[in-house]
């Protein structure tokens, strides 16, 4: 059985910093409560953006939580945060894509699958642990459903 589970060095980097812009927003409101040192507009601008970022990261965080597990010709997919398992066939597998984008000099490797039941996940390789292994096991399993990306 392959587990697919989100890396926990991944996380501990974005809950930094996400503490961190936690802080910031606690420290600007603070200021504006106690001294007011800068115009109403700072506070207000600098508010809004910093919890807008905060925001965006924490869904970024929990729509990435997903624990996948694939062998025995099907893949199971948790969602803990919105208590979702199911049990997909290999044969409902509709199609399955690699992208691969080289940024930095180093590779990001996305998979996106889509299911029969009109539900879809993806899966990056920074993000998540065993993914070169998922992919061996599709390439193997459902290798006629894979998408070929075509270079221009």
């Amino acid at each position: 059985m392959i587990v697919i589970k989100p890396k926990i060095s991944t996380y501990f980097s974005l809950s930094l910093i996400v503490v961190a812009l936690l802080t910031g927003l606690i420290f600007i409101l603070r200021d504006f409560a106690y001294k007011g040192s800068f115009g109403l507009w700072f506070y207000l601008i600098a508010a809004s953006l910093i919890t807008l970022v905060l925001l965006m990261l924490l869904v970024k965080m929990m729509a990435g939580f997903r624990f996948i597990t694939a062998g025995r010709d099907q893949i199971i997919v948790k969602l803990p945060l919105r208590g979702f398992q199911k049990a997909y066939p290999i044969g409902d597998i509709l199609v399955w894509e690699e992208e691969v984008v080289v940024a930095n000099k180093k590779e990001f490797r996305q998979m996106t699958l889509a299911f029969s039941d009109q539900q879809s996940i993806s899966i990056s390789n920074h993000e998540h642990e065993a993914y070169s292994e998922l992919v061996k096991y599709l390439r193997k399993k459902a290798g006629k459903k894979e998408i070929k990306n075509k270079k221009a």
